[in-house]
């Protein structure tokens, strides 16, 4: 069973800044509690992460992930699941927009796991990263534009 969510919010920064911090996936651990660890395995010619892998830890569940980033410029970033211990499927976006704010994020995420699982633990999970997504992706970014 997937499940997915969208989560919107506004962060007080350009959507260069916070796609420059999308893309500093090494940093990903230091901001995202669920990370244990994340390394860019290949790049995009303009330096921007292309396969990555990282080390998850949620709900007392471990997966070691492959991911597939997309960009386009200071709008987008996209990825989806190339190989999981745990998932069958992990698809996520974040859009961007200029706004009075700073950038209005629209966050998607749609998540399905090869373990069986309880349906509120399922969006428990998911719950979990979309929190992750937008307060502390919003916190990172303000801890860079001060740095």
């Amino acid at each position: 069973m997937a499940v997915k969510g969208t989560r919107e919010f506004d962060v007080a920064a350009t959507p260069a800044a916070i796609i420059d911090a999308l893309a500093d996936i090494e940093d990903l651990p230091t901001w995202s509690g669920p990370h244990r660890a994340a390394k860019v395995e290949s790049r995009y010619p303009d330096g921007r992460p292309d396969l990555v892998r990282s080390q998850v830890k949620i709900v007392g569940i471990t997966d070691n992930q492959v991911t597939e980033y997309t960009w386009d410029g200071d709008k987008s970033m996209g990825w989806k699941l190339v190989e999981s211990s745990q998932q069958a499927k992990q698809v996520g976006s974040y859009q961007l927009t200029p706004s009075a704010k700073g950038t209005h994020i629209v966050f998607d995420l749609e998540i399905a796991l090869k373990i069986p699982l309880p349906g509120f633990l399922q969006r428990q999970i998911l719950n979990i990263a979309m929190d992750t997504a937008s307060k502390d992706l919003s916190k990172f970014v303000q801890r860079r534009a001060v740095a």
